[in-house]
């Protein structure tokens, strides 16, 4: 393996880790955000539907403009934006400001996922082996740090701008000393001559529908214990407010624990088990948190979610780029939307069904869907190619070049 692809690799995970931070200094600082200028509780889901709106279009952006800029550099400058932009959501003063603000957010994070996600593919891609699990470890790594800085914002009651400016300052110019190290054009040998005899280059939207599916019901399942697992702890199970924020942190810690080892199951196991395994436990997590009849067995239900759901996104990019190997930068940026298909339909979901049922029954909702990546479990198995080959597909020699010109 060549020094090109181990710096590729870490400084992919690095800019992960960055985005991990920043959202979640973002959405668990909403509170502070609505304080600070004075959004009504009406208009507040207006502002929060917006971000993942403007990400989708962003994300769909990406997959045209990827024809004639290469990933790396939308990456390159798309990340800058997001964290001055998240500095403009904290500095900000009027409603105009933060509605600007939020807009290059989500904008810019669309371009920003589906570019990493296209760079994470192609590295997989070249290494042979199932390493797209490790970059979003890193990625839940970072939302674990961006929640503790945020909580140390609240906690000593400074104000939005100040939590903000020290983060941004520090990981502004590390992304972008970090970004000299990215690495473009990372296909396989296979999917060169694919290209070069016109084959495998045409994105068949119907043959990523099921992938988009495993992908939406993700997101549904993510966005349901982010948005309503503190309110089901103290309302529904009878826990303390105090013990109602527990659920997500445990949940992005037994989230970032799943896909640190994930990769090493996937190089043993194989995909498709890996996959029908985190279905599994996401579903009997949901089941769990539904019948628990104390905060303890709830917070154990929420646990097992983590195990479970951590592995579908990830592998839903590896398969995507398996699917297409001559085309996998527009199956990534098409899959990505899908991202925020569900976290749009989740949270409003889980809510709408509570207020009409109940929210116990309301949880049976998501593990339902969760389930239903069972049937399309056979998508993530690696593609046959005519070589008689049926794993990743390792580079030649000529591994790429770093977006520096390496």
């Amino acid at each position: 393996m060549t020094d090109v692809l181990r710096r590729g690799r870490a400084s992919l995970a690095f800019s992960f880790l960055v985005q991990g931070v920043a959202f979640a200094l973002l959405v668990t600082r909403i509170p502070a955000v609505q304080d600070r200028y004075g959004v009504s509780d009406a208009l507040l889901p207006a502002f929060l539907a917006a971000v993942p709106i403007l990400a989708g279009i962003g994300s769909v952006t990406t997959e045209k403009l990827v024809r004639r800029i290469p990933p790396s550099r939308l990456l390159r400058w798309s990340q800058p934006v997001v964290l001055l932009a998240l500095l403009g959501v904290g500095a900000g003063e009027r409603m105009l400001e933060l509605g600007v603000s939020l807009a290059a957010f989500g904008f810019a994070v669309g371009v920003l996922d589906a570019s990493m996600n296209m760079l994470g593919v192609s590295l997989q891609r070249s290494y042979g082996r199932s390493i797209m699990l490790s970059f979003h470890a890193a990625y839940s790594l970072g939302g674990i740090v961006g929640a503790s800085l945020a909580w140390a914002g609240a906690h000593w009651d400074l104000a939005l701008w100040v939590s903000y400016l020290p983060v941004v300052a520090v990981l502004l110019p590390a992304v972008l000393v970090a970004s000299r190290w990215y690495v473009d054009d990372g296909r396989g040998a296979v999917a060169v001559a694919d290209e070069q005899a016109g084959e495998g280059q045409r994105l068949v939207f119907k043959l990523l529908l099921p992938l988009c599916l495993v992908m939406t019901v993700a997101y549904i399942g993510d966005s349901t214990v982010s948005n309503w697992s503190a309110k089901y702890l103290q309302d529904v199970l009878g826990s303390s407010e105090q013990t109602a924020t527990v659920p997500y942190n445990v949940y992005m810690v037994t989230t970032l624990l799943g896909r640190a080892i994930g990769d090493f199951g996937v190089r043993r196991l194989g995909a498709v088990a890996v996959v029908r395994g985190g279905a599994l436990v996401a579903a009997g997590g949901f089941a769990v948190v539904a019948a628990a009849p104390g905060a303890w067995i709830g917070m154990l239900g929420f646990t097992l979610l983590g195990l479970g759901l951590c592995v579908l996104v990830p592998q839903t990019f590896a398969a995507a780029g398996r699917l297409f190997p001559g085309a996998s930068d527009a199956a990534v940026a098409r899959l990505n939307v899908f991202n925020y298909v569900g976290f749009l339909i989740g949270s409003p979901l889980v809510g709408v069904l509570g207020d009409a049922w109940s929210y116990r029954g309301a949880m049976l909702v998501p593990m339902v869907l969760v389930l239903v990546t069972l049937v399309y479990a056979r998508s993530f198995a690696p593609q046959p190619d005519r070589y008689g080959g049926g794993h990743e597909r390792p580079r030649t020699a000529d591994v790429g070049r770093g977006s520096n010109g390496l």
